[in-house]
């Protein structure tokens, strides 16, 4: 599926990039990510052989074709023709990392077990943009089981400080 919502999401940010509007894509889709969350069923409506195509296609026009830019409108209406409606959301995902890779920013998961304060978010930031040379975006998340320090995802790679990992590898280590 990743594969596929990554060739979506190419193809209509090639579109965005000749039409230089990464950032209208952008907002139009994240757009679409908020009705699509706050209304699960309109997906299943949108993916339902119960309903014609033509009703679906219409419901898209009903629902997106005012002030969005047309071909995230095309895009959307391919998506429900291909039967392809419930790759949306790694579309959308997808279409993110390629508006961020163009902006030379990068996003990054930093999990920690308490909240962080200020100070010790901008040290994760400047750390981070020294090793990757580029700006960050961090997401700040709870998680109570690494029983302290940090783990961070960014850019496909993890760098795992956490006290839970490291009594994984003395764990490892002492059964060999």
């Amino acid at each position: 599926m990743l594969q596929t919502d990554r060739e979506y999401a190419e193809a209509l940010f090639t579109l965005a990039v000749e039409d230089d509007a990464v950032e209208e894509y952008s907002q139009a889709l994240d757009t679409v990510s908020s009705v699509i969350e706050e209304n699960p069923e309109y997906i299943d409506f949108l993916c339902s052989p119960a309903i014609s195509l033509s009703e679906r296609i219409q419901a898209i026009d009903e629902a997106f074709g005012e002030g969005f830019p047309d071909n995230v409108v095309s895009f959307l209406k391919i998506l429900c023709e291909n039967g392809k409606t419930r790759t949306l959301s790694g579309c959308i995902k997808e279409f993110g990392k390629f508006a961020m890779e163009l902006s030379s920013t990068a996003v990054a998961e930093v999990y920690s077990a308490a909240p962080l304060n200020d100070e010790q978010k901008k040290n994760i930031c400047a750390k981070l943009g020294k090793v990757t040379g580029k700006s960050i975006e961090a997401v700040y998340i709870i998680d109570k089981s690494l029983i302290g320090g940090v783990k961070i995802e960014i850019e496909g790679k993890t760098f795992d400080g956490s006290i839970k990992h490291r009594l994984s590898e003395v764990k490892d280590v002492i059964i060999g």
